[in-house]
């Protein structure tokens, strides 16, 4: 057994709560985990997790052990880190999030390209509407569209993302167009849903500063992609980016609404941990994707492109 790499196991089993999961982000079969898990507890002689059909629980042993396995991973990074950066040789993993829309349409694409720049680099790219703990889940950078979290990160801008609401005419023949904010309560609203989200209220600038709206609807879900989706059908209103919605706009398919009042606008940045800026992948990986999904982005207004991940494949 390499002790190094059941340590590796150990702390993201810990992390992700499942044998499976901790296993996938190393790139390992559940059955090499486990195993791994296994031959950790033989050697160390205690029980680190409490199985059930349902849970993996750490024990207290295992919960206080975690500590100090996670300095010893932590140091090790950072060390490789130190010597990738003297010889030029960035490698190691980065873990990465970003949203399922542009995620698919714009980071996946930019990911595997640097990935062939550079093969010593292992990326793992996980997608997600839901907001992320960059620290509780021990990422790397996080792609984010929205409101920047707290300024203990290292954040940089990639553009500015202005929202719009907006509704099919179907919808608005059937249901009428609001002509003021307080009308949206009478509205089926699409919203995204979930855990911490941001989005089961709508914010809207008004000439009064910001007003708070409470709303409900008959659908919500955890996917933006399918929030426009329903919109498109004549489902409700929903509120999201305009670069997420330009081609719909512009075909008709869907029209512009309280344009004088419209959502407080959105940021598109990525955002790490200050202490990861030290990292030469880090920055490596930071400077290729800001500067790619700039021009990328550029390029695709220029052509008339939405970013609606649906766009890619019809």
């Amino acid at each position: 057994m390499s002790y190094l790499e059941a340590l590796r196991v150990f702390v993201r089993v810990s992390e992700l709560g499942s044998i499976t999961s901790g296993g996938r982000d190393l790139r390992l079969t559940p059955a090499v985990a486990s195993k791994r898990i296994k031959e950790l507890e033989a050697r160390l002689g205690v029980r680190l997790f409490n199985r059930t059909t349902r849970k993996l629980m750490p024990t207290e042993i295992g919960r206080d052990f975690y500590e100090h396995a996670r300095k010893v991973i932590t140091a090790l990074e950072q060390a490789e880190a130190a010597v990738a950066g003297l010889s030029g040789q960035p490698r190691g993993a980065i873990r990465v999030t970003a949203p399922l829309g542009l995620g698919r349409a714009l980071i996946a694409p930019l990911a595997q390209r640097f990935a062939d720049s550079y093969p010593e680099i292992r990326l793992n790219l996980r997608l997600s509407d839901r907001r992320v703990d960059i620290v509780e889940d021990q990422i790397d950078m996080a792609f984010v569209l929205g409101i920047l979290p707290d300024s203990s990160m290292k954040q940089r801008k990639i553009t500015d993302a202005p929202r719009i609401l907006a509704a099919s005419p179907a919808y608005l023949a059937r249901r009428g167009t609001p002509l003021a904010p307080d009308d949206l309560r009478g509205h089926e609203c699409l919203l995204l849903r979930y855990p911490r989200s941001p989005e089961y209220f709508w914010t809207l600038q008004t000439p009064d500063g910001p007003l708070r709206l409470d709303l409900q609807g008959q659908l919500d879900c955890d996917d933006a992609d399918v929030l426009v989706d329903w919109a498109l059908q004549g489902a409700g209103i929903v509120n999201r980016p305009r670069h997420e919605l330009a081609q719909y706009l512009r075909s008709g398919q869907l029209v512009d609404l309280l344009p004088e009042t419209p959502p407080e606008p959105a940021i598109f940045a990525c955002v790490y941990p200050h202490r990861r800026q030290q990292d030469p992948k880090i920055r490596l990986f930071a400077d290729f994707m800001v500067t790619e999904c700039k021009a990328a982005m550029r390029a695709r207004e220029q052509a008339g492109g939405g970013w609606h991940s649906h766009d890619q494949r019809e």
